[in-house]
């Protein structure tokens, strides 16, 4: 078993329909037209940037990944090429091996399909058979339905609300629902995933 901290570094993750891209500059335009589809920065449930602050948004993260605290990607799907959202690790406790997956947006046109799926069977894979991490946690707004049930759907486990948990960007106090997968759980959670993405 590994005790100490593990590597943060960029990598690209690739699965048979999905590709993360550690994100960089050139995803900026396409993440751009992810963005607009569905007008995502109009979510008052979410934190997608408007396609104009993108550029503060690349800063923001390739800071947190200099300090160690995230791993931001960009979400392609393999077959059209196209950038259709971003996701990360963040929150990253490398001496404790506990990481969140979040901040992740999908373009509209492709959310309920693979990509969400395939994306964080990538991540989970990483996190717990790359870092041997022993808990991935995932985060969620109280008022945001979908995101529940996306992450339900996972196999994580529902474990409690963090009250007044962050301040939204037009002032809402959000509560923050919190759901967790450990190591012993991960070999169940990978199998449901990977026979669902096989139907």
């Amino acid at each position: 078993m590994q005790t100490g901290p593990f590597e943060v570094r960029k990598v690209t993750l690739e699965s048979r329909r999905v590709r993360l891209e550690p994100l960089g500059e050139a995803h900026l335009p396409g993440l751009a037209e992810a963005i607009a589809d569905g007008e995502l920065w109009q979510l008052g449930v979410t934190s997608v940037p408007h396609p104009e602050q993108l550029p503060g948004f690349l800063a923001a993260a390739e800071a947190a990944f200099a300090a160690g605290r995230e791993l931001p990607f960009a979400t392609i799907d393999r077959h059209s090429g196209r950038i259709v959202g971003s996701t990360r690790f963040r929150n990253i406790e490398a001496a404790h091996r506990r990481v969140e997956i979040g901040f992740t947006f999908i373009g509209r046109g492709w959310q309920r399909s693979h990509v969400n799926t395939e994306a964080k069977l990538l991540m989970l894979e990483h996190a717990f058979e790359h870092w041997r991490v022993n808990r991935v946690e995932l985060l969620t707004d109280l008022l945001n339905h979908a995101s529940r049930n996306a992450i339900a759907r996972l196999g994580a486990r529902e474990e409690g609300l963090l009250r007044s948990h962050m301040v939204m960007r037009d002032g809402r106090i959000r509560d923050s629902l919190i759901f967790s997968i450990v190591a012993s759980e991960w070999p169940e959670v990978r199998d449901r995933l990977q026979a669902r993405l096989r139907d």
